[in-house]
């Protein structure tokens, strides 16, 4: 007997037909001999229905009761999908993140896990019961209600595999697994049928909607067996697992982009020591993530600092970033909410030359100027102006060949780099 957690997001859970469609789904797991622990987030469009009630009191409202507001989507999914199994002469118990003490931080709004009790998942699951879980939501050490951030109901998920020991974690949405690239925006993205956890990681960080990416970091730092699949099909889906010698193969394994980001420059920054610390410190204060960073080269003892925030904290960056150019003596500030960042993910391009070069020529032979750019051995990204971003990943997608059926195995990074060069190896 194993014990699965499953995942099902709003999509899933976005009606009572697929409430009981659901609710199918997890007793065939249990009929099949297998413990089950199911995560539901709010149904499709409840979040924003509860964010646009909090906007129309406030334009600044204060998180911790914003939380309170929207973690209530929850508790409908959950005790709707439970009452769907029981209709179905099943048995079900739900719980609530305070129920189960979800423990995490006071950072409201995106909220990170300390710590779980499984007893009472455990003692459920021993009355021969399914388990039916709120994602998104825990509370604090003082007992406020907290949210995980978008997309938090994969952490809880993944979270919840982890303290239970789970023998696999399966995150059902409405795609049917982890494509090399947006299907929606490139219709030639094909569905991969595995994916390092790394490779997972550096997708989500970049743009790529699949998984939250604390979810992936549970699940590379536990071990956890993540697959991704649709709620609709029956399809295997992609496996997120550990990485292997002929994952190795396969130089660039996906092509990402992200609209969600805006650019702030610092102009005329006393060129220094500890100039950055003033510009960043205060962020990192208001636990506002600062993405890519770029500093100009020194020219009169001043320099220029721009980096790129989240949409989300775009505004609060902003203010935090005047009053410190005001103290450290810059110039002023210049912003841009017209960006997005494209990136390219492979562990195959570690230790391979070249892969760069190729993606800045693919972007130039479009004519697509390139702003900031930020790498890892895994990964390069570029920011360019947000009405390239279309053309921009499938210029890429097709540069890298992704375009066609991954090489066989035994087929290294080196020669298909060559081959897409059109060079001898």
């Amino acid at each position: 007997m194993a014990l699965i957690v499953q995942k099902y997001g709003g999509t899933s859970v976005g009606d009572v037909a697929r409430i009981k469609s659901v609710a199918l789904r997890c007793l065939a797991a249990q009929e099949a001999g297998h413990d089950v622990v199911v995560v539901v987030s709010a149904m499709s469009g409840e979040t924003n229905r509860l964010m646009k009630l909090v906007a129309q009191i406030t334009d600044r409202p204060d998180e911790r009761e914003q939380d309170v507001v929207v973690a209530t989507g929850e508790q409908v999914s959950i005790g709707l999908l439970a009452m769907a199994i029981h209709a179905q002469q099943g048995k079900a118990t739900s719980f609530l993140g305070q129920q189960v003490r979800i423990v995490t931080d006071s950072t409201f709004a995106k909220a990170r896990i300390k710590s779980i009790d499984a007893q009472p998942i455990r003692a459920a699951l021993a009355r021969g019961h399914i388990v039916v879980v709120a994602g998104f939501q825990g509370v604090d050490e003082s007992g406020s209600v907290t949210t995980l951030g978008r997309g938090g109901s994969d952490t809880t998920a993944v979270a919840l595999a982890a303290a239970l020991n789970a023998d696999a974690c399966e995150i059902y949405t409405d795609v049917d697994g982890v494509y090399t690239s947006d299907p929606n925006m490139v219709p030639s993205a094909r569905k991969l049928d595995r994916i390092t956890y790394e490779e997972m990681l550096e997708l989500a960080s970049v743009g790529a909607k699949v998984l939250q990416i604390r979810s992936v970091e549970f699940a590379m730092k536990y071990k956890v067996p993540l697959w991704v699949k649709s709620s609709f099909t029956d399809d295997p889906g992609t496996l997120v697992c550990e990485e292997d010698s002929s994952m190795e193969d396969v130089l660039v394994r996906g092509v990402a982009y992200d609209r969600n980001e805006a650019k702030i420059t610092v102009c005329g920054v006393p060129d220094v020591a500890g100039a950055a610390a003033k510009i960043f410190g205060p962020l990192d204060e208001k636990h506002i993530v600062v993405d890519l960073i770029v500093q100009n080269p020194s020219k009169d003892g001043r320099t220029d600092v721009t980096f790129t925030v989240g949409k989300a904290d775009f505004l609060t960056a902003q203010e935090v970033v005047r009053k410190v150019a005001e103290e450290i003596g810059a110039s002023g500030i210049e912003t841009d909410g017209d960006i997005a960042k494209v990136s390219i993910v492979g562990v195959g391009m570690r230790n391979h030359s070249g892969v760069a070069a190729r993606m800045f020529r693919a972007l130039s032979a479009e004519g697509i100027n390139i702003q900031m750019i930020s790498t890892s051995e895994i990964k390069v990204s570029c920011v360019v102006q947000a009405k390239y971003t279309e053309l921009a990943v499938r210029a890429l997608h097709t540069a890298f060949g992704l375009d066609q059926p991954m090489p066989p195995e035994g087929v290294s990074a080196v020669s298909e780099m060559a081959a897409l060069m059109g060079e001898k190896v």
